[in-house]
């Protein structure tokens, strides 16, 4: 990364907390792995198919925790531009609208501004994947039977974070000069979700024409 995107992209605009993982373990070994994919300039496609006689649950693990890392500090460094009134409303675009739910607080789908929608979705992904009875990380422990449902969730409310700062504050990555890397962070993730079937196609499609440019 260059010294200006490492301006950008600094801690202290983080918008929450990163999840690492521990040294030494199988985890951290495929989280390693995953970050190289990213920033060797390797073909993102092939990276992101699972390693031979490695375990799916782990791999999504990995990367779901890194998405949820990276796709955060991307949002931190627009989020003082995402306010409840330039983005009253969560959404891509006039034809995409986003509603939140969590059956606790917001039991119906409810419409909320963009920053609050934000607010919830991160500290309701926090929550899932620091609870070890889902995101496990002790050696031996079982990820839930749901485990993969739970993920395909998580990924699916994530690409809105992507739909909304490419449709509505992509300008303001362009001025930091931080389009590239974010354009990376997006195949990446592109490509993960649709090599393993992790997000249903409909839900991809407020960004399906920029993404048949991107990730022939």
């Amino acid at each position: 990364m260059s010294i200006g995107l490492k301006q950008v992209f600094n801690k202290d605009k983080t918008f929450r907390p990163k999840r690492k993982f521990e040294p030494g373990t199988q985890r951290f070994e495929l989280h390693k792995r995953a970050q190289a994919s990213l920033n060797s300039g390797v073909d993102l496609k092939a990276t992101v198919q699972l390693p031979n006689g490695e375990d799916l649950n782990d791999w999504v693990a990995v990367h779901v925790v890194d998405f949820f890392n990276r796709i955060n500090l991307i949002y931190g460094t627009i989020c003082e531009f995402c306010t409840e009134r330039t983005c009253p409303v969560m959404c891509g675009g006039p034809k995409y609208e986003y509603r939140w739910q969590d059956d606790l607080k917001y039991k119906k789908p409810t419409a909320l501004p963009a920053p609050q929608y934000m607010n919830l979705l991160m500290d309701w992904i926090e929550v899932q994947i620091n609870n070890e009875e889902v995101f496990p990380t002790s050696v031996g422990v079982p990820f839930p039977k749901n485990f993969l449902q739970i993920c395909k969730k998580i990924l699916c409310r994530l690409f809105r974070v992507f739909v909304h700062v490419y449709i509505h504050h992509f300008d303001r990555m362009i001025i930091m000069g931080a389009e590239a890397h974010v354009n990376t962070c997006y195949k990446h993730f592109y490509y993960f979700v649709t090599e393993l079937n992790l997000i249903d196609r409909k839900e991809l499609e407020p960004l399906k024409e920029m993404t048949t440019r991107m990730c022939p």
